[in-house]
């Protein structure tokens, strides 16, 4: 000891160094997947939810803000890359399971009470090589009975969208459909524009369900037909357009076509002639089916907040996984999804499962 309490001390050699953090190995690592430059399970999850809500700038901004982590966007978007595309596969898989050569249907599952309503549109986003593209995206809602819409005509909706051709989007609508026990309702409805192809397909799917066509897709060819009959006087037109209107929500379509037919204007009747039986919004009202878009919309609106921003662009894979991850977001699945998709392998030692139920009912 010196006089001031100090110990003195002289090297024999080489002072020992620490191990590099980074170098060290703890036992769970492995068991937790996490790796050099890997994020924990717990942390990549929470970054895969989040960019399907905001952009990744966005993500690693909150993440920095709320738990204190420091995630680039780079390392968020790689993760989105890697664990989206797993995640879609999973999303995918029950479209294989449920698809219609291999569903048979069970009356035991018939519920008369169970009222479903279906609807379809779609939007565009940015494809890196391609330009602007279709993404078709589908809505599924538990409809209340007409004595309960007060304030809403549907509850509980799920979505779905596939960015490719009807061929990719049919099996997806389809095992989101069977998911929500839309084949076992006893009452439906699907509510559409006019495109042929969705009616043959509503046909195929849906043999039961009554087809509307949304009321904004069957007022614009009015519009345009009143245009023709009065290209220069826009308040005739308006007057044409709202006798027209008044014609066709009271299920007179009829009466639409024989006026087309009297003004000259034949090459405006085909549209009406086809959807005729599709138009009886006075008959839809009183069962408490949708005439109008507004849910489906509605859909498309969160499906393009994520993709299709301002500046955004994506190759068509990225777009694919990036809806696959918002419609789980919007679904409300999406830790169900992650879990399938990543199961947490047990610890070693592990107490029984009895057991780890008995210390958490105790605890709480």
């Amino acid at each position: 000891m010196c006089r001031h309490g100090a110990a003195r001390w002289r090297s024999s050699g080489r002072i020992p160094s620490a191990r590099r953090a980074e170098e060290a190995f703890f036992p769970l690592d492995k068991q937790l997947g996490l790796g050099s430059g890997s994020l924990s399970p717990v942390l990549a999850r929470e970054g895969v939810w989040l960019s399907g809500v905001v952009a990744f700038e966005e993500v690693s901004e909150g993440l920095a803000r709320i738990g204190g982590y420091r995630v680039p966007p780079t390392t968020v978007w790689d993760h989105v890359q890697r664990h989206g595309e797993r995640v879609k596969a999973y999303q995918n898989h029950p479209q294989q399971q449920v698809s219609l050569d291999r569903t048979q249907g069970d009356s035991q599952r018939y519920d008369r009470q169970l009222r479903k309503g279906v609807s379809r549109d779609g939007g565009l986003v940015n494809v890196r090589d391609e330009g602007w593209k279709a993404f078709k995206a589908g809505v599924v809602s538990r409809l209340l009975p007409p004595q309960d819409q007060a304030d809403a005509v549907c509850q509980e909706t799920r979505y779905t969208a596939v960015l490719g051709a009807v061929e990719q989007w049919a099996p997806a609508l389809w095992a989101l459909a069977f998911r929500e026990h839309v084949p076992y309702a006893g009452h439906g409805a699907v509510t559409a524009d006019g495109a042929g192809w969705i009616w043959t397909l509503t046909a195929d799917l849906f043999p039961c369900a009554m087809q509307i066509v949304d009321w904004y897709h069957a007022t614009e060819p009015l519009a345009a037909a009143a245009k023709a009959r009065y290209p220069t006087d826009s308040d005739a037109a308006q007057r044409f357009t709202a006798e027209l209107k008044d014609y066709l929500i009271k299920d007179e379509v009829w009466r639409i076509i024989a006026l087309l037919h009297q003004s000259g204007l034949d090459a405006h009747t085909p549209y009406f002639e086809t959807h005729q039986h599709r138009m009886l919004y006075t008959l839809a009202r009183a069962a408490g089916y949708p005439i109008g878009s507004g849910v489906m919309e509605s859909a498309v609106k969160r499906y393009k907040q994520r993709l299709a921003g301002p500046g955004m662009r994506w190759s068509r894979p990225r777009a694919q996984r990036m809806l696959a991850i918002r419609s789980a977001v919007l679904n409300h699945d999406f830790d169900q999804l992650w879990l399938a998709a990543y199961p947490l392998p047990p610890f070693p030692n592990a107490p029984p499962a009895c057991i780890v139920q008995r210390e958490a009912a105790i605890c709480a």
